[in-house]
């Protein structure tokens, strides 16, 4: 099967389970929300950095997609839909909560086969690269996020940031630029 075709039979498929869950089918619901679980709380960890409150957005996001599941029109893809969804009420519980945890090196799985020498290598360069990311002008970061980790085209960054697709593009071309910048010593 191509990507194509992979994409129209997800798009088929997510289709059939809104209506079966606005029609009342609970078991729809959870299908799709198995199916989408791990982008949300992707989306959620790359926002709140700590498990608890991630889950808590997870939790969130999807008690606002059920709520407002009659409004999916179909005209874009369900995911890019539920990501604008967890994009919006992250941009707002950020607002509201300024300050979260971060991330520490226990957080990362250690390699035993690493030398202690490699290990601090390793530590050190995991440490650059976070402080270059969380040190990128906001919307630079949001929109890198979305186009590498996420995958997503600047067609659909676009939909849910609600930025022109220009926009995106200059914000993930700029992002790159800082990085290599900030990043050029390591090797």
């Amino acid at each position: 099967m191509s990507k194509e075709t992979d994409e129209k039979a997800a798009l088929k498929r997510d289709r059939i389970l809104v209506k079966e869950a606005v029609a009342g089918k609970p078991e729809a619901f959870a299908q799709l929300m198995s199916l989408y679980q791990n982008r949300v709380h992707a989306v959620g960890m790359s926002f709140f950095h700590n498990l608890t409150d991630t889950e808590d957005f997870v939790q969130e996001v999807f008690i606002k997609a059920f709520t407002n599941l009659a409004s999916f029109r179909g005209e874009s893809r369900f995911s890019t839909w539920l990501t604008r969804i967890a994009y919006t009420t992250a941009i707002n519980a950020k607002n509201r909560v300024k300050e979260y945890e971060t991330l520490t090196d226990e957080d990362f799985i250690k390699s035993p086969s690493l030398t202690p020498e490699d290990e601090h290598i390793r530590s050190a360069t995991i440490d650059s690269i976070r402080e270059a990311v969380q040190n990128l002008p906001e919307r630079y970061g949001i929109c890198l996020d979305m186009y590498f980790f996420y995958d997503l085209s600047h067609e659909e960054i676009a939909r849910i940031t609600g930025f022109p697709i220009n926009t995106i593009k200059s914000h993930i071309f700029r992002a790159k630029k800082i990085l290599c910048k900030k990043l050029s010593g390591l090797k």
